[in-house]
């Protein structure tokens, strides 16, 4: 779902800061060179983490008419790479290195009807799109999904806007959300847009596909960080290059082979485009796929991964692997 883009580098500095849910940060910034964000925009910008500057994106939840004053909301996860760490730490003042507001989630503004369906931080994604839905006085829905209330970023204000058309689903208050009966209420017209865990989005492409309703109506943003297992230490070797290097928990393999000096192509680091793609040769291990560019037959024959979010694992109930494996998961790759 990537768009062209061009990045225009900014400073930008933070003129506020406040703890919104369970370990979310809102942090809204004054970039010196102001545009006004779209709905389903992002940022890019540089973290540091051990002494290294690293991107990251996340985006943008609201934004001032002129773009003076721009909002994202931050995640801690418990498995953070880093960058989390890093953007709850941001006190008044700080400055950071950011793009203009950039646009790879676009709103398609006439459709007959709309779906907004947010998992847990997704919904930063999901309310300028709601806002703006709101305000022109189209036929929407806005669903949100978490495990509790107490991680739910923007609840209150989300119940005061959009009141019947906010439909809640809490894991741990019985009311968890069923992909199969919100599938099949969509109107085969309608459009339907979601940012969220990555199985809640396999599972809704899934129920799409067996209703078999219009694929470029279902549009999605991904984090570009969660799986469908906890991510571990393996290594990475690329026989062509003589390079082998470890990739910890924290840490994606495109960044550990850049990080040894190969030069590798990349665009998104989401997941989404595909630019990133490298061949596997040999897999000790499986593959947790994180990525949303590749089909389910594609992601089952494990020949490609995405290096920007992908991973090896040592042996995952479910996936065909060596259960007898001790050791880190071993991949072995060519790149382009």
């Amino acid at each position: 779902m990537a768009a062209t883009n061009i990045e225009v580098w900014q400073q930008a500095t933070v003129i506020e800061t406040e703890a919104i849910a369970t370990n979310i940060q809102r942090i809204v910034l004054a970039p010196t060179l102001p545009k006004r964000a779209e709905p389903g925009s992002h940022l890019d910008l540089f973290v540091t983490i051990d002494g290294e500057r690293h991107k990251r994106s996340y985006s943008v939840v609201e934004s001032t008419e002129d773009g003076s004053r721009v909002a994202i909301s931050v995640l801690q996860a418990p498995l953070s790479r880093g960058g989390s760490i890093f953007m709850h730490a941001l006190q008044l003042g700080d400055t950071l290195e950011i793009t203009q507001p950039l646009q790879n989630f676009p709103l398609r503004v006439g459709a007959p009807g709309y779906v907004l369906l947010a998992g847990g931080i997704g919904v930063t994604a999901i309310v300028n799109m709601a806002r703006v839905l709101k305000n022109l006085g189209a036929n929407y829905t806005l669903v949100y999904a978490a495990r509790s209330r107490e991680r739910m970023a923007y609840l209150p204000e989300l119940l005061a806007l959009h009141g019947d058309n906010l439909r809640v689903h809490i894991d741990d208050e019985g009311t968890e959300l069923s992909v199969t009966e919100l599938v099949g209420s969509v109107d085969p017209q309608a459009e339907l847009y979601m940012c969220g865990p990555i199985r809640l989005m396999d599972a809704v492409r899934r129920a799409w596909r067996e209703r078999e309703l219009n694929l470029p109506n279902l549009r999605f943003e991904t984090f570009g960080n969660s799986g469908w297992y906890d991510p571990e230490e393996f290594i990475v070797r690329v026989p062509r290059l003589g390079v082998e290097a470890r990739v910890p928990a924290g840490r994606s393999m495109l960044e550990a082979l850049e990080a040894v000096g190969v030069e590798m192509m990349f665009d998104c680091r989401k997941g989404e485009c595909g630019l990133c793609e490298v061949k596997v040769l040999a897999l000790e291990g499986a593959i947790d796929h994180r990525d949303v560019f590749y089909s389910e037959r594609q992601q089952h024959a494990a020949e490609k991964m995405s290096c920007c979010v992908s991973r090896a694992v040592t042996s995952p109930t479910g996936l065909h692997a060596d259960a007898a494996r001790s050791g880190p998961a071993i991949v072995t790759i060519a790149v382009s």
